[in-house]
Formats: structure tokens, C-alpha cells, sequence
């Protein structure tokens, strides 16, 4: 825990009670999740043991129209809102940073639990937020900060509490999946493909939160964190995005039998100490086509959890979207409303493990190495001889004939980054190896 002292126990408002919700945003998200809290009313009130009441609805512009919505409700001060005693959940969905961590922090210290969709705001600074609401005994909830619809951060901190997690790995990002999974389908290129995910909204105007990794980089941290009981924040997360990833990238995964995914991927393993620690990494990856997560298409987001005692288990889904972001607030607002309406709290931080976060060198894996090399006689042999040198073991080698030169694509066995990254330092520096196409990291079966 990260208080020396237990709070103290929440009696709860008692059965009947109604919550007062207070809504932080109205974009996409927030007009969904205030269509369903309408919508579905009855029900949930039934689900919680009393009804949610929406007290006010924090907007940056409240000339517009909404439709819907009674305008006495709109408000541009998100503080005076979370002052109000008759509200006691706060649900975030501005986006964004520094602004949301202050409304964040500020409901927490009034008492208010709260639930947030913003990873960004959560891989930055959970620990002062869990620190927030451990001292105000209330629950801070984020299920949709990490894929959307998809249920992981429940199972992970519920369901799983009693097993050892070895891996947790996922596609996380629509974005990067639509467009891998373009190219592959299609055979487009990088270009053509970011373009096409623009055109049908699946990208933002900017992109680069996406296709450079960021954005599955914080969730690879929340993932991590609650996986590991490890305080684990984005900028301790190794990150690669795909805007490199070319079309015979692409090709030359097929012909081995692999496709190419953006994954997050963390891990817990023994150092060279005889330790226990993580690694939280996000690039593009190799897999096999019969691995579970190869078969992922279009924006659609999967993790994979590998435990000890459960076993491989994979939660698949809508990882991004008004509606499937909305149900995940909602099922975190149902839990923190029976929570306020019964009495009790939700599971809060854990982090007794306190393990090292490893170095991204210290990690192990595979490399698939694209390289135009001369062609002629001794150059295959001069190359594997460097390899061996540094240790490292050649799983296969294919090369290709071409006018001038040769192409060789070679694929190691595992081995760590620090060693695999120098040998491509040093491969570069030979004579005979004119160009290093792409190198890419590969995942096992």
C-alpha cells in the first residue's frame, strides 16, 4: 500500500441513495458516456442500489448546442463542480496532461472518488493520484485509460490477484493495427496506409502520438504497473514507433510465416544477478502467423496474459471509440457508485514487489535482419563470423540474388539487446555490408 496508516471505513450513503456524477468533458467520449447513463438509468440504478445523478457537466465552450442536455447543467469551472457536496463521483474525460491532473488531484482531495479515461494522465502520475486517494479513502478507477471495451485492468487487479503474472502482451493501439494490417492485406506502403487510416478516421490530424509509440507506451506502463506491483511511468518504457516499417518489411515477414503487430510487451524475468525484474517495451514485433495475437485485424486491440497458475489467456476487443470508451467508464462508475451507495472501496495501488525496472539492453530477444551485402564470394561466412564473435547464434539465413549485390535476411536466436544492437553497430561498419535495410524484433509462438 502506499500509506503507512489503513483509511478508515467508508460506511457507504446506504441503500436508495442517489450519486452525484460530475462530468469532466463532453467531446466524444463524454456525450457517450452521458447518452448511456440516460439511457440505460433504470437499469443501473438497480445494478448500483440507487441512481446516478448527473450534478453538472464541465465543457470548455457552453455556447454550444447540446442536444439533450438541460443547459443549467454545462458549466467552463470544473472546480467549482468537484467543490459541490452533493456530487460524489468525479469522471474525467478531458485528455491531455497538466490540466486534468490538477481537476484529477483536486477531486481526490475533496473526497470525491474518481474515474478517468486519460492513460497519458495515469502512466505520468499514478503514484501521486493513488497517493491522492489513499489518503481520502476514496477509489480511483481507469479501466478505459488502456484498450478501451476491453476489461484488463479488473481482471489484473480481481481475477488474477491470486497467481503470479510472467508476461502481459497486447496490441493496444487501433491506429497502428489498421495500418499494419493494410499493408499486409494489401501491400501498401507506409504512406498510403497512414493516409488511408486518416480518410476513415481511424488517425488523428497528427498521428505521432500513435505511430511513433507514445500513446501504446503509456499503457504498456499502466499494464506493468498493476501487473508487476511495480511503480512503472511511460518514460521507463523503451519505445519504437512503425512510420520505418516498409512494404518489403512487410513482404518478407510473410514469406517466413510471420506478420508484423505493434506491440507492447512486459515482462518479468531473472537478471544477470539472479534477480527478479521487468522490462516494459513497445516496437514493431515479428510474430508467428499462429500466434493468437497475429490474427488481430483492422483497430481492433488483444492482450495476452501469460500467469503462472492460469495459464494463457487473451482479452480481445474494441480498443478505442466513443461507445466501446464509454462502456468501459460506465462499468468503472457502476463499481465506484456501489462503493459510495454500500460502503467499501476498490482495490487501490499495489506496488509491495518494488522490483527494478531493467535497462532495454538487459532485455532478450530476436532479431530479423534485412541487409544488402556484396555479393561475392567469403561475405556470408565473413558476417556469421561476426556474429559468432559476439556471441550470438544464427537461426536461419536467406539471401537473394540482385544485380549489383545480394540481399540477406538473417534471423538470430535469443539473445540480449545490448549484444544483438552492437553487432548491427558493428555489421554497419564492415566493408561489404552496403545497407541495413530494417531490423525488427521477433516474438516466439
Amino acid at each position: 500500500m502506499t500509506s503507512a496508516s489503513a483509511p478508515s471505513f467508508n460506511p457507504g450513503k446506504g441503500p436508495g441513495s442517489a450519486v452525484g456524477i460530475a462530468l469532466l468533458g463532453f467531446g466524444t467520449v463524454g456525450t457517450e458516456v452521458m447518452r448511456l447513463m440516460t439511457e440505460y438509468g433504470d437499469e443501473l440504478a438497480h445494478r448500483i442500489g440507487g441512481p446516478l445523478e448527473v450534478r453538472g457537466i464541465a465543457a470548455s465552450d457552453i455556447s454550444k448546442p447540446r442536444e439533450g442536455v438541460a443547459p443549467e447543467l454545462l458549466t467552463e469551472d470544473a472546480f467549482a463542480l468537484i467543490e459541490r457536496e452533493d456530487v460524489d463521483i468525479v469522471v474525467e474525460v478531458i485528455g491531455g496532461i497538466e490540466y486534468p491532473r490538477e481537476v484529477v488531484l483536486a477531486a481526490l482531495k475533496a473526497g470525491k472518488s474518481v474515474v478517468t479515461a486519460n492513460k497519458a494522465l495515469v502512466a505520468a502520475h499514478s503514484a501521486e493520484l493513488a497517493d491522492a486517494a489513499e489518503a481520502a479513502n476514496v477509489d480511483l478507477y481507469f479501466e478505459a485509460a488502456v484498450a478501451g471495451a476491453i476489461p484488463v485492468v479488473g481482471p489484473l487487479r480481481r481475477s488474477l490477484a491470486g497467481d503470479q503474472i510472467q508476461s502481459v502482451m497486447g496490441i493496444v493501439n487501433g491506429t497502428t493495427n489498421f495500418i499494419l494490417d493494410a499493408m499486409d492485406s494489401t501491400g501498401a506502403d507506409y504512406a498510403d496506409s497512414l493516409a488511408e487510416a486518416t480518410r476513415l478516421g481511424y488517425a488523428e490530424a497528427d498521428p505521432t502520438a500513435d505511430v511513433e509509440g507514445h500513446d501504446a507506451a503509456s499503457k504498456a506502463a499502466i499494464l506493468a504497473s498493476i501487473a508487476f506491483h511495480t511503480r512503472v511511468t511511460a518514460d521507463d518504457v523503451y519505445c519504437e514507433g512503425i512510420s520505418n516499417i516498409s512494404a518489403a518489411d512487410i513482404e518478407a515477414a510473410q514469406q517466413a510465416g510471420h506478420t508484423i503487430k505493434l506491440l507492447a510487451i512486459c515482462e518479468k524475468f531473472t537478471n544477470k544477478e539472479g534477480k527478479s525484474a521487468i522490462s516494459a517495451r513497445v516496437h514493431p514485433t515479428l510474430l508467428p502467423v499462429s500466434h493468437p495475437l497475429a490474427s488481430v485485424n483492422k483497430s481492433f486491440n488483444a492482450i495476452f496474459v501469460e500467469a503462472e497458475a492460469a495459464g494463457r489467456l487473451m482479452f480481445y476487443g474494441n480498443g478505442a471509440g466513443g461507445a466501446p470508451t464509454a462502456s468501459a467508464v460506465l462499468g468503472d462508475v457502476v463499481g465506484a457508485a456501489r462503493n459510495k451507495v454500500h460502503g467499501g472501496r476498490a482495490p487501490g495501488e499495489s506496488t509491495y514487489a518494488n522490483l527494478p525496472i531493467a535497462d532495454f539492453g538487459e532485455t532478450t530477444t530476436r532479431y530479423h535482419l534485412d541487409m544488402d551485402v556484396e555479393d561475392r564470394v567469403g561475405v556470408l561466412a565473413e558476417l556469421a563470423s561476426l556474429f559468432s564473435e559476439q556471441g550470438i547464434s544464427l537461426r536461419t539465413i536467406r539471401q537473394e540474388e540482385r544485380d549489383d549485390d545480394a540481399r540477406l535476411i538473417v534471423v538470430t536466436h535469443s539473445a540480449l539487446e545490448s549484444d544483438l544492437s552492437r553487432t548491427v553497430e558493428l555489421l554497419k561498419a564492415k566493408p561489404v555490408v552496403k545497407a541495413i535495410n530494417s531490423v525488427i524484433r521477433l516474438e516466439r509462438d
